[in-house]
Order: C-alpha cells, then sequence, then structure tokens
C-alpha cells in the first residue's frame, strides 16, 4: 500500500537528489534535501485539506487533481513562480530572469540578494497571516492550550489578524529606515519593504477571499443539485449522477487548485530563506510537492485524517516561525541550518504530543469500560 502511494514520490525523490549532486555537489544535495522536508512540513496540512475535500470528488475528478494538479503544482507554483519573483523585484523580463539564473549564477545570486528585503517582506507578511488567522481561531482541539486558549480570545476581534501585521510591518520597515545612514539607499529600500509587505498583506486577503467565494459556490451547487434531486425523483424523472457529480467537483477542483496555490506559496517563499538558486529550490520543492500529493491520496485511502491531531498546530508553527525569520532577515542574517530544522522540530514535536494523546485515550477508554465511566483526556499541553 505503501509503495503503491508513494511509489512515484521516491522515483522522483531519487532523480532529484541525483540531479542536485550532479548540478552542485554534496552541497546542493543536502539544501535539496532541507528544501523537500521544509515542504512537505509546510503543506502537511494542505494534504489533511486536500483529503477532506478530494474524499467527497468521484474518482474521476480525483484523478485530475492528480494528474493536472500536480503539474499546476509543481511546474507552475514551484518553478515558474520564483521566477515571477525574481522577475518583478529586480526588474527584469521573464526570460532573462531565466538565463540568469541557469546562465549567470552569480549575477543572478545578486539580482536576487538585492531584492531580498522586498522578497522577504511580501513573504513574511503573507506566512504572517496565515499563523495570526490559525492561532486566533477558536478550536476545540488546543496543542498548546496555555497560550492558545488566551489567543483565542483575543481572536474575537474583528480583524485582528491584520492589525497587528500591518504593525509588525510598520516596526519592520521603521527599523530598516533608521539604518539609512549607515546603507546607502536603505530609505528607498525602507519604502520598497513597506510597499512589499502590504502587497503580501493583500495578496493573502484575495487568497483567502478566492478561497472562501469557491467554498460557497460548492455549497450553494451541491444544495442546488440536492433539491433538483429530491424533485427528481418525486416526479419519477431519472437523476443523472454524473452530472451533478460532475457540476459540483469541478467547484471543488477550482476550489483545490486555489488553496493548493496558497500553501504552495508560502514554501516558495519559504525556500528563498534556504536559497536563491533556481534549480534548487525548484528540485526540492518539487520533490515536496509530491510527497504531498501521495499523502493525500494516502490519508483519503486509509481514512486516518483525525489520527494526529495536533500535526495541524505544529505546521502552522513551523509557518509562524518562518514569517518572522524572513523579516528578521531583511537586516540580518541567519543560518540556513535553523531555517531548515526549525519546521521540523515544530512538525516531530506536534506528531510526538499527538502520538501521547492517541496512548493517553487509549488509556482513559480502557479505564472507562472497567468502571463505566465518560473518559477524559486532556486537550494539549
Amino acid at each position: 500500500m505503501v509503495l503503491k502511494t508513494f511509489g512515484w514520490s521516491f522515483a522522483v525523490t531519487a532523480l532529484g537528489l541525483v540531479a542536485a549532486v550532479l548540478f552542485g555537489g554534496w552541497g546542493a544535495f543536502g539544501i535539496v534535501l532541507i528544501l523537500s522536508i521544509l515542504e512537505i512540513s509546510l503543506s502537511f496540512d494542505n494534504a489533511v485539506v486536500n483529503a477532506g475535500i478530494l474524499k467527497k470528488m468521484n474518482a474521476f475528478w480525483q484523478k485530475i487533481f492528480l494528474t493536472i494538479g500536480i503539474l499546476i503544482a509543481v511546474f507552475g507554483m514551484r518553478l515558474v513562480f520564483p521566477v515571477v519573483i525574481v522577475a518583478v523585484s529586480a526588474s527584469l523580463g521573464p526570460i532573462e530572469a531565466v538565463d540568469l539564473a541557469l546562465n549567470n549564477p552569480d549575477r543572478y545570486e545578486e539580482l536576487v540578494t538585492d531584492a531580498h528585503p522586498s522578497i522577504a517582506a511580501f513573504g513574511g507578511m503573507f506566512l504572517l497571516m496565515i499563523f495570526l488567522d490559525f492561532v486566533f481561531e477558536d478550536r476545540e482541539i488546543k496543542w498548546l492550550g496555555k497560550i492558545e486558549r488566551p489567543l483565542a480570545k483575543l481572536g474575537k476581534v474583528d480583524m485582528l489578524s491584520a492589525c497587528i501585521a500591518l504593525i509588525v510591518l510598520l516596526g519592520v520597515a521603521l527599523t530598516f529606515a533608521q539604518n539609512a545612514h549607515l546603507h546607502s539607499g536603505s530609505a528607498n529600500k525602507a519604502e520598497t519593504v513597506l510597499l512589499s509587505g502590504v502587497a503580501g498583506l493583500v495578496t493573502y486577503l484575495v487568497v483567502g477571499g478566492l478561497s472562501g467565494f469557491f467554498e460557497h459556490r460548492i455549497e450553494e451547487t451541491e444544495e442546488k443539485e440536492h433539491e433538483a434531486e429530491e424533485e427528481a425523483k418525486k416526479a419519477g424523472k431519472p437523476v443523472s449522477a454524473v452530472a451533478l457529480a460532475g457540476k459540483a467537483a469541478f467547484f471543488m477542483f477550482l476550489y483545490l487548485e486555489v488553496l493548493d496555490a496558497s500553501f504552495s506559496f508560502d514554501g516558495v517563499i519559504g525556500a528563498f530563506a534556504i536559497t536563491n538558486d533556481i534549480v534548487l529550490m525548484a528540485l526540492g520543492l518539487g520533490i515536496g510537492a509530491m510527497y504531498v500529493r501521495s499523502l493525500t491520496v494516502y490519508l483519503v485511502r486509509e481514512g486516518t485524517l483525525d489520527d494526529y491531531v495536533y500535526l495541524e498546530h505544529g505546521a502552522h508553527y513551523a509557518i509562524g516561525a518562518l514569517a518572522t525569520i524572513l523579516l528578521i532577515t531583511i537586516q540580518y542574517e541567519i543560518n540556513e541550518i535553523i531555517t531548515g530544522l526549525i519546521g521540523v522540530v515544530l512538525i516531530g514535536w506536534s506528531f510526538w504530543s499527538s502520538v501521547r494523546r492517541n496512548r493517553e485515550l487509549a488509556a482513559a477508554e480502557g479505564k472507562a469500560d472497567a468502571s463505566g465511566d465518560k473518559p477524559e483526556v486532556s486537550s494539549g499541553v
């Protein structure tokens, strides 16, 4: 079952790591490996969300998502999108950006380094909004309860996430501007940082709005089709199950693509904190994207979405850590190992917490069966 589900991912991993060694030696091998782990850790919640929606779709649309969808995810967001970021931030044409990345990596790295403050501000704000919206939402299951309970209460304030994100952005931009006398052109770059951060916030709001729109359309479509099915049954008319599934599944597919784009976006942005090499970035993120797709299929087939309830929390805390790192790297350098491994540590911690919770739940159920009482299990730390 595992080999059947993850076979293509294993094959792509082997080819990608071999290509990395041939391209840049063992150093490149390490970077691609870290990027792959980073993408998987950041996108685990993406797989969970995808699986929850994908299981409602018929076999045809599942195949569409896992074929056409993977092409969009790997080649669109993981390969084309980094080129677009560099082209826009460095005022280059896309062809020129690709040519520099492949044939003049030193100049390409110089341009990316010069554009890093705006890239970091844009990505840092996008990631920060994802994290804030998560921790300010009141959830039944809490991992770090002492932290999440008061944050959930604060989350009742409208637009709190956007307000905090803008305050953080203003603080970063003002601090950057204060160093103008030490770095030539810092004042202009401070304005760019501010504008890029606002653009990141707007992008998040637009993506969230589109996701909400498609989700609403799905609910409306399913409701109308259910009513049409009931009317057809009452009139004694045949109902086309394929047509009904097709309409609802089409909107689900669009919704999934918007969601996947938003989740892959944080992986692409986070990758800039690891490397500026577009080839290594595409290899690492592409490998990670394959595992996310395979994991989605595995979760659907096994029906184990609720087994490890804290993994989604760990993924979002990793996103929050990356957002902080990106905003810090606007002015200061942070070791790539720290950036790459912090997400793995948080995911591992949340996984172990989930395992421990499951053991406590099983023990509590055993005691309840023996005494006839209802089991009680703590929710998180």
